[in-house]
């Protein structure tokens, strides 16, 4: 006994619609990739970058931005530059300088572009056989480094002299206006702590703020030479010079003692006689009583000179 069948209405409009729409899918998606596989001959926009900008030299913000180029090749390829668009940088150091221009040659530098770009010469032809960059020369000036490097000793260690820095200056380039003021420029801080040997190192310059300058290089090296120092001392009398004839000048005290610090080294090497205090018999003002001692003669060698008594008292006989 056959039993009744019940066909929806419509099921088979359905069903014919999702067969009509895959196929013609399919065939959409064959005639695409058959019309990619073809080739064709496009213009085709490579947009610039720039590397390695002379020192002495301002590129222009007016530079070109981009390159075109006419490409003969699969829809597929073509496709693919125009819509990623690789970018072309250019090696400023592989140009020449014609006038106030840097000119990159693209012929020259054809193997440099071929890689960057993954694309074949033979079947691409650039519509500029040049690129030309504007440029203004810059000046270019010596500016002497100053150390910031702060030092903390070890007790009984120091220095007879301050850090050296190589090189002791360093070449800048950059817009006239700025350069001319900038005379000096600094590392950047460094500190050291308990210090109890010879040091050395590198350290970076400080271009904050001098972003408009080009440096040759940002960093330094330093060197210290860090000796084992003691004190010592000496009385040495006190002179008044610039006396006017006719008077004479009693101080007190006459003598007054001079502490210093020495490489332990040249300790014995200092004798009293080479120190030297004096008082200015012109530095007196109406009033006063007592003038201030300083010391005018030392070794050379010797540091942080102090005197035990800088007020001296004095009296004028006539």
């Amino acid at each position: 006994m056959l039993r009744n069948v019940k066909i929806k209405p419509g099921s088979f409009k359905k069903s014919s619609l999702k067969t009509f729409g895959f196929f013609l899918f399919f065939s959409t998606l064959i005639w695409v990739l058959v019309q990619l596989s073809k080739e064709y001959t496009q213009i085709i926009s490579f947009p610039l970058a720039y590397k390695n900008a002379p020192m002495d030299k301002s590129i222009a913000r007016t530079r070109p931005v981009a390159v075109e180029a006419r490409m003969q090749d699969k829809g597929f390829t073509l496709l693919y530059y125009k819509w990623f668009q690789p970018d072309l940088e250019l090696d400023l150091a592989q140009t020449r300088e014609e006038g106030s221009q840097l000119v990159y040659s693209i012929d020259a530098n054809r193997e440099e572009v071929a890689r960057q770009l993954d694309l074949d010469f033979e079947k691409t032809t650039f519509l500029v056989e040049e690129i030309a960059i504007d440029f203004q020369a810059r000046k270019k000036k010596k500016i002497r480094v100053v150390p910031a490097i702060k030092l903390h000793y070890a007790v009984g260690f120091s220095a007879g002299k301050s850090v050296q820095l190589t090189p002791d200056s360093v070449e800048v380039a950059g817009p006239q206006s700025v350069i001319d003021s900038v005379e000096i420029i600094k590392t950047r801080k460094l500190e050291l702590n308990n210090v109890n040997t010879d040091v050395s190192g590198s350290v970076k310059l400080d271009t904050a703020g001098l972003g408009m300058l080009s440096f040759y290089r940002t960093e330094v090296n330093y060197t210290l030479d860090v000796e084992k120092f003691t004190e010592g001392s000496a009385k040495i009398p006190v002179e008044i010079v610039n006396v006017p004839p006719g008077e004479r000048v009693s101080v007190f005290p006459q003598e007054v003692t001079v502490r210093y610090q020495v490489n332990l080294k040249r300790y014995d090497m200092v004798d009293a006689s080479d120190f030297r205090v004096i008082c200015d018999y012109n530095d007196i003002s109406r009033g006063e009583t007592y003038l201030l001692a300083s010391v005018s003669r030392k070794p050379d060698f010797v540091t942080n000179v102090s005197l035990s008594e800088r007020r001296i008292q004095f009296i004028i006989k006539r």
